[in-house]
């Protein structure tokens, strides 16, 4: 049985910086692509960064480019999200999830396992 548990979040100002890390247990992340999400109250569930099951490709929704960046390292069986320059309107509860197809990049229904998040919290 594959798990996936976040760690990393926290209280940051603007203009500062968290990684965020996503463990698995059960399965090594070389079989799969990951996927990071987050949820502000509210809010609907938003697409964050995906890596592909080779760690070669990465893509991020456009308002995250240049600032965040996503990473794997197999031998560890973690995903990180190195998030830097953080604003307000980062804050939200972050989210890893597993792609077993390689196919979801974007779409939160395409996933097949979800972590239980992580909060974020920037303050102004």
């Amino acid at each position: 049985q594959v798990q996936l548990v976040e760690s990393g979040g926290g209280l940051v100002q603007a203009g500062g910086s968290l990684r965020l890390s996503c463990a698995a247990s059960g399965r090594t992340f070389s079989t799969y692509a990951m996927g990071w999400f987050r949820q502000a109250p509210g809010k609907d569930r938003e697409f964050v960064a995906y890596i592909n099951r080779s760690g070669g490709s990465t893509y991020y929704v456009a308002s995250v480019k240049g600032r965040f960046a996503v990473s794997s390292d197999n031998a560890k069986n973690t995903v990180y999200l190195q998030m830097n320059n953080l604003k307000p309107e980062n804050t939200a509860v972050y989210c890893c999830a597993a792609d077993f197809a390689g196919t979801a990049y974007g779409v939160a229904d395409r996933y097949d396992l979800w972590g239980q998040g992580t909060q974020v919290t920037v303050s102004s």
